[in-house]
């Protein structure tokens, strides 16, 4: 599905146009919840296990922040949707030592065999 200006008005509405032979147009409103699951539940999940732990400063502090959240939700986190694994996989380490290293200032971890 792609998200993409409606071709009458061009303002806040957009229009989920589906791949197929005759493409569908739906109109989304602007702040109406439930309209795009998608972005609901990424939107959720920030929110749920980022935003709502830390004290943002400022632009660019946020910026930061979801800049190290974005590296940890598709590097480390894992997703049951993928089986546990997480978006871009990673070879399983059987022997070594195992290392905790602190993902946005210790709100998350990420372990390691070395």
């Amino acid at each position: 599905m792609l998200a993409r200006p409606h071709l009458r008005d061009l303002g806040r509405r957009t229009a989920i146009v589906r791949s197929g032979a005759c493409p569908s147009f739906w109109r989304n409103t602007p702040r109406s919840p439930w309209q795009n699951g998608y972005a609901e539940r990424l939107i959720g999940s920030i929110r749920r296990e980022c935003l709502d732990h830390v004290i943002v400063f400022s632009e660019r502090h946020l910026r930061h922040l979801l800049l190290c959240y974005m590296k940890y939700y598709n590097g480390a986190r894992t997703h049951l949707s993928l089986e546990k694994d997480a978006p871009i996989s990673r070879a399983v380490e059987l022997a070594g030592h195992i290392l905790c290293r602190p993902i946005l200032g210790g709100l998350h971890h990420q372990y390691v065999r070395i």
